[in-house]
């Protein structure tokens, strides 16, 4: 007696040609990505706290990873920098008008020991 298989097992299986496919496909998506121009970089706006969350947000997704964590170390010690009444107002003046890798290269400057 024969049985069969259900749509549901039978969508589950992985047809080589498909996965070629993908896999063309994904190349072909890399390689656009990689001819498109690259975006200006976006400077940070201090002028209020919620332009300066959504600059800087977006000046982060714009770096590498090595330039992301001296950037998240650049936001987190400004404070150390200066003592300040509101440590928010002096990020944001701090920052304002810096890109985000000017900000990451201004961090590993000031990191170095002599």
């Amino acid at each position: 007696m024969l049985r069969r298989r259900s749509a549901r097992t039978t969508n589950s299986i992985v047809r080589p040609e498909r996965s070629a496919k993908r896999a063309v496909e994904g190349l072909l998506a890399t390689l656009l990505a990689s001819c498109a121009p690259d975006a200006p970089p976006v400077v940070i706006d201090g002028s209020s706290p919620g332009r300066f969350a959504a600059t800087a947000a977006a000046a982060r997704e714009q770096l590498s990873s090595d330039d992301r964590l001296a950037f998240d170390q650049a936001l987190a010690t400004v404070g150390s920098r200066r003592v300040a009444a509101d440590p928010d107002k002096l990020r944001r003046a701090t920052f304002d008008g810096m890109t985000g890798a000017e900000i990451a290269e201004d961090y590993r400057q000031r990191s170095r020991t002599p």
